[in-house]
């Protein structure tokens, strides 16, 4: 698909999680069993075709649970923190 998606959230119907459930997107915990999880939901996430999208919305969002974009809520708040400048 070489549509591009941008303000508008019509990104959404063309997500590849569409086709799964959405617990695979938030899992309990990350790490112990829960590490699989988040694992699985990452691989679903490298074949999306709208990856850039979710990430960028998540970002905006302030999304704080779940598989976003490929990344986990850790990923994210450390991206923020790269994204924007620590006040002084």
């Amino acid at each position: 698909m070489n549509r591009l998606y941008h303000e508008s959230e019509d990104w959404v119907r063309h997500g590849a999680c569409r086709q799964y459930d959405p617990e695979l997107f938030f899992p309990v915990s990350s790490s112990g069993p829960g590490h699989q999880t988040v694992e699985l939901a990452k691989a679903v996430c490298r074949s999306c075709p709208v990856r850039r999208e979710c990430l960028r919305w998540a970002l905006r969002a302030g999304e704080a649970d779940g598989v976003w974009g490929g990344t986990t809520p850790e990923e994210r708040r450390y991206m923020r923190r790269e994204l924007v400048p620590a006040a002084s």
